[in-house]
């Protein structure tokens, strides 16, 4: 096989509803726009990524509609202008882009798609990955009610889960871990606030959860409040794992150093692609930083990129990388993603992600499409 020629970028915009609402701290999805990104080399291979960002700019400054923008009109034309010819060399080309590292990372992973394809190999092993079943957790969104929480988290315990998470904010924190610790004594519990609480105003509280055996809080503060997590982690018994605050390597090693964490949640399109959660999970190893893969509510196609991210050696907490049929009634690939009685997942043996994606059924829930050639 000669070097990677990437002759076709095609854009698509899928609805995907979800089986229930997901609520977290900045809001509800009912149904989720997805940006699917293929790439071709115009002989018969093709790979695809996944954007995942959201509709609006709560979770960071992305949208589905800026990533698109992003990808037709500075993406593109860079990676024509460099000539790639390798999945390495993406990042560098794409290097003079601030930010907006989800759709930088959506086009990233098409092309390490793509290049596995063409190379007849699983995405996974050319990652440098190390196993071939990954362990996984569940993020269980906002309830309604403490008693419909606790019966929710009953049913991942009993698919299987190894650990459960579970959201919170402002008024819905306490009182839910401590209705769950009451009646799952042992778990694998953890939180996860997404940026909701401000240092001053709620140290006492953050300090309350001290109590409960939490394997971590997830994100409690802003975004861009290094300093602030190192001050309330030195308060904390309890791990400090951060996710929107990483969005690079320079996140990560900043934030080890500060002591602002003592787990990192690695979500692959917000890191920006495969070379860079690689170089974080490697940095934070070295440092005796676990870390775990994030999920953002992504098809398929997300899901069997995250699936090959997490066979990598620093990824030693369970992911949220859970099965298929818990967010949709029709996924976009096949076979499902699921996870067994014992809460793994098999890591598929075929080439690039491993998965089929039924191109026929994604066209029926298109809402949008564009094609770019290189």
């Amino acid at each position: 096989m000669g070097k990677l020629q990437i002759r076709q970028i095609r854009l698509q915009e899928i609805a995907m509803p979800l089986k229930s609402a997901f609520e977290t701290s900045f809001g509800v999805t009912t149904t989720r726009r997805v940006l699917i990104v293929q790439a071709s080399d115009g002989n018969g291979f093709c790979g695809y990524g996944e954007c995942t960002a959201m509709d609006r700019p709560f979770y960071n400054h992305e949208t589905v509609d800026s990533a698109w923008m992003v990808i037709c009109r500075f993406i593109v034309p860079l990676l024509k202008q460099a000539e790639v010819t390798s999945a390495d060399d993406v990042g560098d080309a794409l290097r003079a882009i601030q930010g907006n590292r989800m759709a930088v990372g959506a086009v990233e992973t098409a092309i390490w798609d793509l290049e596995s394809m063409e190379l007849d190999s699983p995405l996974w092993k050319r990652l440098g990955g190390n196993r071939e079943v990954i362990d996984c957790g569940v993020s269980i969104g906002l309830q309604s009610t403490t008693e419909l929480l606790v019966e929710k988290v009953a049913r991942e315990i009993a698919s299987g889960y190894q650990r459960i998470k579970i959201k919170i904010k402002p008024g819905q924190d306490v009182d839910l871990v401590e209705a769950v610790r009451k009646e799952f004594p042992e778990i694998t519990l953890s939180v996860d606030a997404n940026a909701a609480y401000i240092l001053e105003r709620d140290l006492d509280l953050l300090k309350e959860l001290d109590s409960y055996d939490l394997l971590m809080i997830e994100q409690p503060l802003a975004t861009g409040a290094l300093l602030a997590h190192a001050k309330l982690q030195s308060q904390l018994e309890t791990p400090i794992c951060l996710d929107e605050s990483i969005t690079s390597f320079e996140d990560a090693q900043q934030a080890i150093e500060m002591d602002a964490c003592r787990i990192i949640n690695v979500k692959l399109g917000r890191v920006g692609g495969h070379v860079s959660a690689k170089r974080i999970q490697e940095f934070a190893a070295g440092k005796g930083i676990p870390v775990w893969c994030g999920g953002m509510l992504e098809t398929g196609i997300g899901r069997a990129h995250n699936i090959a991210m997490s066979t990598l050696p620093g990824f030693t907490l369970p992911g949220d990388v859970s099965a298929s049929a818990r967010y949709w009634e029709t996924d976009i690939t096949e076979p499902l993603v699921e996870v067994s009685p014992e809460g793994t997942i098999a890591v598929p043996a075929g080439p690039g992600i491993g998965y089929t994606v039924k191109e026929e059924g994604m066209e029926a829930i298109t809402v949008r499409s564009e094609t770019l050639s290189l």
